[in-house]
């Protein structure tokens, strides 16, 4: 290892299908050129060649020669969404099994041979992909393409190895329940809010689902639900293009497709009304809050529109939330309001926790928060403050090789062109008051449509939260994120 560099990175992404490797298209596609009224460097994406193959595989390949670093982001469509209900958490555990040993490299090979380069692979699984992640010196690329294909197509998804990670993911929700509850609380939301719907499930599962995921439903899982024709890999880095695409095509070519169709995902409809879900931890000494409803989908547009709405909302320290909540009131240590978007819409919700005696007036100053929301006409200044914060944060998303093989995976798993992210500085400077409140309007539920989460000391809270909507209470201990 002398002189070799360590390099980390976050996991990204696959989808997309393969199946006898030849291209039917390529393009190459060139930055558009900037019109009069963008600002000057308005691109934000690297030219790049689009690659699709016979058998549905897209190739998503970029040379960024600033640095000796490649970096690859690969998803592979599927994930949570094709777990069985009784069996939640068998994507994930799948995915995070894959680079536990791969063809002819054991676990700790397979980890060794990233490691004696400097280099990094990592695996997850998400809502709606399985993802793969690898970051490692130009030089070893093809070490790189080896080990990332070796773990896709012939992971070695060993009992032991099995066994250790569904244990330890049991007794990290079990320890989440007997400590902070915080990170649990999207989970109790989503439960809550979707109901039996697939985007109510827990993507990384439960208690008693993963209790239940045997060692041969990993090994049915990856045959039925991975294949060719569910990728798409992007490769961004000090590389030569074409020999890249060489390597991955040669591989590539004896996959098959996967077995099993993915399942169609029905939209959800809204919520009316309010209803609360109280969690009682006996224990507790904060209450951690929850209120949202159905929001929007990745497809979402005008998202430039949504996104200086929520940055004004909740999406940052100086936001009506937090200003609301922390910085004025003291109530809490912060409080903040999220968008998540699937292939169909997700949630949009509020969030924050408290001293179990100030719930109420914690809750409450988050609800006529939400209603000044919906009533605001927000001045020039406030407007400028949001779009120049996007504007600033944005571009931060694209300086290396690993953020861009991100975009680009997301980039050809959404369908989308390269407009949409070179195009989105010029959207946010023109969003206007008008634009920003027709987005309130239809995104944003109001406080008499508001699903709620508590969780907290039940006997202490649970006569005031009446006045929110009828209380169904469950007892955090319960092996599940809704009654």
């Amino acid at each position: 290892m002398t002189g070799r560099i360590l390099i980390r990175l976050l996991g990204i992404g696959l989808c997309a299908g393969l199946y006898g490797c030849a291209a039917t298209t390529l393009s190459v596609d060139e930055p558009p050129k900037v019109a009069a009224s963008q600002p000057a460097g308005a691109a934000l994406l690297v030219p790049f060649e689009k690659v699709v193959l016979e058998n549905g595989a897209t190739l998503m390949l970029a040379r960024k020669a600033d640095v000796p670093l490649v970096a690859l982001s690969a998803r592979l469509r599927g994930g949570a969404v094709t777990d069985d209900p009784e069996r939640s958490g068998l994507a994930s555990l799948t995915a995070s099994l894959l680079e536990k040993g791969a063809a002819g490299r054991s676990a700790r090979e397979f980890a060794d041979a990233a490691a004696d380069v400097g280099g990094y692979i990592g695996s997850a699984a998400g809502r709606e992909s399985a993802q793969v992640s690898a970051e490692f010196l130009a030089e070893d690329t093809a070490l790189m393409i080896e080990m990332v294909l070796d773990m896709l197509i012939e992971p070695r998804l060993p009992e032991d190895e099995f066994e250790k990670l569904r244990t330890r993911s049991i007794e990290s929700i079990k320890a989440a329940r007997d400590g902070d509850p915080r990170s649990l609380m999207g989970l109790y939301g989503a439960a809550w809010l979707f109901g039996d719907h697939v985007y109510g499930r827990a993507a990384g599962g439960r208690e008693n689902t993963l209790a239940a995921i045997t060692h041969e439903d990993v090994l049915a899982h990856h045959r039925d639900y991975y294949g060719s024709d569910r990728l798409v890999i992007a490769v961004v880095g000090d590389i030569d293009t074409a020999r890249v695409r060489a390597l991955l095509e040669s591989r590539l070519a004896s996959w098959p497709r996967a077995r099993s169709a993915l399942p169609v995902v029905p939209a959800k409809s809204a919520v009316r009304g309010r209803r609360v879900l109280l969690v009682d931890k006996p224990d507790a000494t904060q209450s951690y809050f929850w209120m949202g409803n159905i929001g929007v989908s990745a497809r979402h547009e005008p998202r430039a529109a949504l996104d200086v709405a929520n940055t004004l909302f909740g999406g940052r320290f100086t936001s009506m939330l937090n200003t609301a909540l922390r910085i004025e009131s003291g109530l809490t240590y912060g409080a903040s309001s999220r968008l998540t978007k699937y292939a169909e819409a997700g949630s949009v919700a509020i969030s924050s926790y408290t001293a179990t005696e100030s719930t109420v007036a914690a809750m409450d100053l988050a609800r006529d928060t939400l209603t000044r929301f919906h009533t605001l006409t927000p001045s020039e200044k406030m407007l400028d403050s949001a779009r120049n914060y996007l504007r600033g944060q944005h571009p931060l998303g694209y300086e290396t090789a690993r953020q861009m093989a991100g975009h680009l995976s997301l980039l050809a798993f959404y369908g989308r062109d390269r407009a949409y992210e070179d195009g989105y500085d010029a959207a946010v400077a023109a969003v206007d008051a008008q634009a920003m409140a027709r987005v309130i309007d239809t995104v944003y539920p109001t406080v008499d449509d508001l699903v709620t989460v508590v969780i907290g000391n039940a006997d202490a809270i649970r006569d005031e939260l009446t006045r929110y909507g009828e209380v169904v209470e469950m007892p955090i201990t319960q092996p599940a994120f809704s009654p």
